[in-house]
């Protein structure tokens, strides 16, 4: 299913959207939580659809070893499993190939299980394969993710195989249509450029992508190691080259100062595990930056996390109690600082798309930076 984005505001390159599919609607720009395990952590699917949470990400690779997705397939797919009514987006693998060093040749990666040291080879057509099981709404087309600095040849290793990839997840997913059919399933299929921060590159990686024709686009293998300042000409590069009526999803972001610069240049999507992260750590984000919840500053005080938020956790706890419970490793500590966490990031994007509505996109992006740049 190609989407498409319905543009409401332009604010230079910011824009302001939304996306229709089958499920419903998205709106644009948009945070994603990161669900890896089929589970936001922390929280459940109650909390995430009274945050307001449109779209979250699960995993591909994770997903194939426990508890696999022919089970997942069997019970109705991830909605259902999740009991989750949402729309879910499935990362492929990649990202593992970055993260977990396996073997990879032209045709796949070769893994060990992170859970029983098991063999388990991931090609592009079973990536394919295992996210229609899965049920997602969006799937991401298995790619190489090069670590950040690299060599000009291992960047272009990983530009040619992504490309191959690309080609062959693509046909997996048009030969799955059927199967899909019979089931109810009405899919999308992203692309992924890939590049390094070679701006050529960059530029090859998301013409080549366009050329096999995905639903989607995304830029991947960005914010893994690089400063902003070479992340963002990079993402330019790749944006210059990318349909502006689809969706522009750039991957693994999701500090607030590399997404309003990414929402400035035209992204429309980001996901990262960083607000759920940082909350199990006890770093709070806040409007006046980040928070450590362990400090003794916070021992006594009884004001909320953040007295500008909105959330349901700075409506009624105080820096003092949520202190205490995270000292103690108490799981409602966790929970609280997440909900809190997600809630802030997301309210952030939100008030992005405002800011672009109403013209005052640049105002906003300073605003942002200047806290957190």
């Amino acid at each position: 299913m190609k989407l498409t984005i319905a543009l409401d505001a332009t604010d230079g390159a910011a824009r302001t959207g939304s996306i229709a599919t089958a499920r419903g609607v998205l709106p644009t720009p948009l945070f994603m939580p990161v669900g890896t395990r089929a589970s936001v952590k922390a929280l459940d699917a109650a909390d995430l659809e009274a945050l307001g949470i449109p779209l979250i990400l699960a995993n591909t690779y994770h997903l194939m070893l426990r508890p696999g997705s022919p089970l997942i397939a069997d019970l109705g797919g991830l909605h259902r499993f999740m009991d989750w009514p949402g729309h879910v987006l499935t990362d492929s693998g990649g990202f593992q190939i970055f993260s977990l060093e396996p073997k990879v040749t032209d045709d796949g990666a070769t893994f060990r299980s992170t859970y029983d040291g098991t063999r388990e080879h991931l090609t592009p057509e079973r990536a394919a394969q295992i996210q229609s099981e899965l049920g997602a709404d969006i799937q991401m087309v298995l790619d190489v993710c090069p670590p950040l600095p690299s060599t000009d040849r291992v960047v272009r290793a990983a530009v040619e195989r992504t490309a191959a990839w690309a080609r062959r997840g693509r046909g997996a997913f048009e030969a799955g249509a059927s199967w899909r059919l019979d089931r109810g399933l009405d899919q999308a299929q992203f692309g992924i450029a890939q590049g390094g921060t070679d701006l050529a590159m960059r530029a090859e990686s998301a013409q080549r992508t366009v050329e096999v024709g995905f639903d989607g686009y995304a830029i991947g293998g960005l914010s893994v190691g690089e400063p902003r300042h070479e992340m963002l000409p990079a993402l330019a590069a790749a944006l210059e080259h990318l349909p502006a009526d689809q969706p522009r999803y750039l991957m693994g972001v999701g500090d607030p100062a590399s997404i309003v610069e990414a929402v400035g240049l035209g992204v429309d999507l980001f996901d990262c595990v960083l607000p759920t992260r940082h909350a199990r750590h006890g770093t709070v984000l806040t409007s006046e930056g980040r928070l450590m919840i362990k400090n003794l500053a916070y021992e006594r005080d009884e004001g909320p996390l953040d007295p500008t938020c909105t959330c349901s956790v700075c409506g009624r706890y105080t820096r003092a109690y949520l202190r205490h419970l995270h000292r103690l490793g108490e799981p409602t500590g966790a929970r609280l600082l997440t909900i809190h966490n997600v809630a802030w990031l997301s309210n952030l994007v939100v008030g992005l798309r405002t800011a672009i509505a109403e013209d005052r996109f640049d105002a906003a992006r300073r605003a942002v930076l200047d806290v957190w740049g």
